[in-house]
């Protein structure tokens, strides 16, 4: 089992920015994937951002390309979320999530089996 736990949450005006981190802690080397979901108030959970654990890769959905970084700290078992020019439609509450194994760029929640309790997220116009 992970255990993951997600901080790093805030309030802020459209156009600022907000980091997440997601602290991983347990059977980490079974993980081969890690991901950020997001859910806004009334609609289904979206992925966000996707990366394969040790490696580069990265995916990310289109509504945020060039807005975020996903990234991570394989000796912390930490992963990250860097979002810039935020916007209102990006509220929401994030998720990390973790998978044994995943098609990074479908960033679909049924790949993954862990995930942590959220972390809120609201920009305002």
């Amino acid at each position: 089992q992970v255990v993951l736990v997600e901080s790093g949450g805030g309030s802020v005006r459209a156009g600022g920015s907000l980091s997440l981190s997601c602290a991983a802690s347990g059977s980490t080397g079974s993980r081969d994937c890690m991901a950020w979901f997001r859910q806004a108030p009334g609609k289904g959970r979206e992925g966000v951002a996707a990366i394969y654990v040790g490696g580069s890769s990265t995916a990310y959905t289109d509504s945020v390309k060039g807005r975020f970084t996903i990234s991570q700290d394989d000796a912390e078992n930490t992963l990250y979320l860097e979002m810039h020019s935020l916007k209102p439609e990006d509220t929401g509450t994030y998720y990390c999530a973790s998978a044994r194994a995943c098609t990074l760029s479908r960033l679909w929640a049924g790949d993954y089996i862990d995930w942590g309790p959220g972390t809120q997220v609201i920009v305002s116009s």
